[in-house]
């Protein structure tokens, strides 16, 4: 008996067998993205580096070029080789507008003040003229009125171009002989649509409808 209960005492007292613990879950990690090309910047991004309004001014136009209205009407642009001068402070929008122009077959001129570009407009005579309201030194108002009284320059349609409400303003109160005004932020379906009125049954710039833009005003 005391055997036997010595036996059952040395039974009970051994160590129980450690329990297995279970295995950590194991994590499946997510593949790494594929490390893609650099892709050059496209025109619209590029402007939005220097000037948010020229982007937007940019996006829109993409838009409207290839829009429904562009595929129903064709538009009448002037013949290839027109030249065209832009007359602005701002080195983004003639940027732009020349761009805008050159893949549409035009030559374009640079002038970013106004004395420079009445020079150059009594030099090379273009076929039309984008001219900035506000410039440094003489002003937009001061430069068409220069033009017009020169007998070189008098005939050349000239498009006036601002941003700044004031001087959009001032330009309808003055009219004073421009053939047409754009506003700033404008798109490529604008701007085209500016010079087609101003073209003659051979596409090619006259100076005869300065009266439309009084009659809007």
């Amino acid at each position: 008996m005391a055997f036997f209960d010595l036996f059952k005492r040395t039974k009970s007292s051994a160590p129980a067998p450690a329990t297995a613990r279970p295995a950590p879950p194991v994590i499946a990690e997510r593949p790494l993205p594929p490390v893609q090309a650099d892709t050059p910047a496209s025109p619209a991004s590029e402007a939005a580096l220097i000037d948010p309004g020229a982007a937007v001014a940019e996006a829109a136009a993409e838009v409207l070029h290839d829009g429904p209205e562009r595929r129903e009407r064709i538009r009448r642009n002037a013949r290839p080789g027109t030249r065209v001068l832009l007359i602005d402070d701002s080195h983004t929008i003639v940027a732009l507008l020349k761009r805008m122009l050159q893949q549409n077959q035009y030559e374009v001129l640079e002038a970013y003040d106004a004395e420079s570009g009445i020079e150059i407009a009594r030099r090379e005579v273009p076929g039309l003229i984008f001219l900035d309201i506000v410039l440094p030194g003489m002003d937009g108002f001061s430069a068409l009125r220069t033009l017009r009284r020169d007998p070189v320059t008098k005939d050349i349609p000239i498009i006036m171009i601002s941003g700044n409400a004031q001087a959009t303003e001032q330009f309808y109160v003055q009219r004073i002989g421009a053939d047409d005004f754009m506003k700033k932020p404008f798109s490529r379906a604008e701007v085209f649509s500016r010079i087609e009125p101003l073209l003659d049954e051979d596409d090619i710039p006259r100076h005869t409808v300065r009266s439309r833009v009084r009659t809007e005003a």
